[in-house]
């Protein structure tokens, strides 16, 4: 008896879902040890299998389970005053993105931050020589400026790294800062998001399942993390705002 077309279609969703929490897993990994990167590799494979619509409300709420998961990895180590004052303006600048992304197109602002993102590397290294640290306000006025980029773009997780670094913080303090201040940036994304209907029920259960991956990969990175120097590490950070800032100029020029 041949297979029917709902038969085949059942088997071809359950391939496309294995293959990407496959990918998520390693994405999950990956930025469990340097505290970004999954929404730049699972973005491309959600697009081609859900479209662009649906990919980035999926992306949204996987990217929460993403950060909650840094948060209890490292939950010992998280800095609370820095997470709180980074998120007082964060949050509403989240919101006030995501309202623009409803109407703005967002390739401009992604080729922009690429470029950003690569003159962070030398503007890093410039600031550690000097041994120039941020102070706790400077977090609100970063907070303000990335929460609104968070909510007009799919991922700014590599611009947090240059700042959270510079602020003091390494390895799990700055994993899980970041995270903590990444997930109320957003929180807020999702809620607006949610309030004009660009969150549907159905992009909400394939986020939490996607993300269910990202979660597992957190836990496996912590290992690694371990086992790396704070010198090495700020070097892998470096090699990944590399790749992060060609990735997004090369998604503004196609």
């Amino acid at each position: 008896m041949a297979d029917s077309p709902v038969g085949d279609l059942i088997r071809n969703r359950a391939v496309e879902f294995a293959v990407i929490l496959a990918i998520g897993l390693v994405a999950g990994t990956i930025s469990g040890i340097v505290g970004f990167g999954s929404s730049i590799m699972l973005m491309p494979v959600l697009v081609l299998v859900f479209g662009p619509l649906q990919a980035v409300p999926i992306m949204a709420v996987a990217a929460l389970m993403a950060n909650l998961s840094r948060i209890m990895v490292w939950w010992r180590e998280v800095d609370w005053r820095a997470t709180a004052v980074y998120s007082v303006t964060g949050i509403p600048a989240a919101a006030l993105g995501a309202r623009t992304l409803l109407v703005l197109p967002p390739r401009i602002m992604e080729g922009t931050l690429g470029a950003f993102f690569l003159l962070m590397i030398p503007a890093r290294r410039a600031l550690l020589a000097h041994n120039f640290k941020l102070q706790l306000w400077h977090l609100a006025v970063i907070g303000a400026v990335i929460g609104f980029l968070t909510g007009i773009v799919v991922s700014t997780g590599p611009i947090n790294a240059p700042f959270f670094l510079a602020y003091g913080l390494v390895k799990g303090a700055y994993l899980a800062t970041e995270a903590a201040g990444s997930l109320a940036v957003y929180v807020s994304k999702a809620v607006v998001f949610r309030s004009f209907g660009a969150l549907p029920q159905d992009a909400i259960v394939k986020g939490l399942i996607i993300g269910s991956s990202l979660m597992a990969g957190s836990f496996l990175a912590k290992r690694f993390v371990l086992k790396l120097d704070a010198e090495h590490f700020r070097t892998l950070m470096d090699g990944l705002l590399l790749l992060s800032g060609l990735t997004m100029l090369w998604a503004a020029l196609h």
